[in-house]
């Protein structure tokens, strides 16, 4: 098992790096947008799934939008869906956080110089040098509010990743060489996972995907666990368990269920 995310500012080069190495090493290239739609046919719109993906909330601390944990648990089960057979590099808002969980992730940021992104802005956008400069900067401030609201790190923090490549002194190709050289390198050992981690991953992902959509089921948040089939699922109130059994054990894959009390916070 095999997946590379990459994690980048507004036009700073990371949507031509994961093409470049879907090219050079045969894997697919998932986009934000492709887990999107994916994720829209489950239920949510599109409109609905991109606001709660872009837009932070105004005050950061404020209490978690119930609707936010919905759109979240929609993404991830689709996200791990699309990376199930692995050889994936998946390119969008914070991959590497909505895959964590126990499956081995190789987590890329890419950073480059502003009159790099600049000028990439420009020819896409069409904007003006002032109005590119506070797009970009608008971008960025809202992934860093975004990042921390949700997850509660900074987006920009290098220990969150394996490897962060700045571009002011190599382009695209000599990126794409150094990693795929480094993947090269590392061997059949590099990044390999056992094929139910990746299966337990989805099929938990999945699960609190249905949960979050059901109405009956719609305004729990909880934590869910797979292991060859059997679910386990935290922090469920008494009075809802049957709905959730109702909801989960129609899951395809879902052979047992557990309940288990979430730990208190430290």
């Amino acid at each position: 098992m095999s997946v590379i995310t990459i994690s980048r500012g507004t036009f700073s080069g990371g949507k031509l790096l994961a093409e470049r190495l879907s090219a050079t090493l045969g894997y697919r290239c998932i986009d934000r947008d492709a887990i999107v739609n994916s994720a829209a046919v489950r239920g949510v719109s599109q409109k609905e799934l991109v606001a709660a993906l872009e837009k932070p909330p105004a005050n950061s601390v404020a209490t978690l939008n119930h609707r936010k944990y919905i759109y979240l648990a929609v993404v991830q089960a689709a996200l791990a869906q699309e990376i199930l057979s692995g050889r994936a590099i998946y390119h969008g808002h914070a991959g590497h956080l909505l895959l964590s969980g126990g499956i081995s992730v190789l987590r890329l940021r890419v950073i480059a110089p502003i009159e790099f992104r600049i000028r990439m802005a420009q020819e896409r956008l069409g904007l003006s040098r002032s109005e590119t400069v506070a797009y970009i900067q608008k971008a960025d401030a809202d992934r860093r509010r975004w990042t921390q609201y949700l997850y509660g790190v900074d987006w920009e923090d290098p220990s969150l990743y394996d490897l962060v490549l700045n571009l002011e002194h190599f382009g695209i190709e000599t990126a794409t060489r150094l990693v795929a050289g480094m993947i090269k390198e590392a061997g059949s050992d590099f990044l390999e996972e056992h094929p139910s981690a990746i299966g337990d991953f989805a099929l938990a992902s999945r699960v609190r995907g249905k949960l979050a959509l059901k109405p009956l089921t719609s305004h729990l948040e909880v934590e869910v666990q797979s292991r060859s089939g059997a679910v386990t699922i935290k922090n469920t109130p008494f009075d809802d368990q049957e709905e959730v059994r109702n909801c989960v054990m129609g899951v395809p894959g879902v052979t047992a269920l557990t309940y288990e009390e979430a730990a208190p916070a430290p």
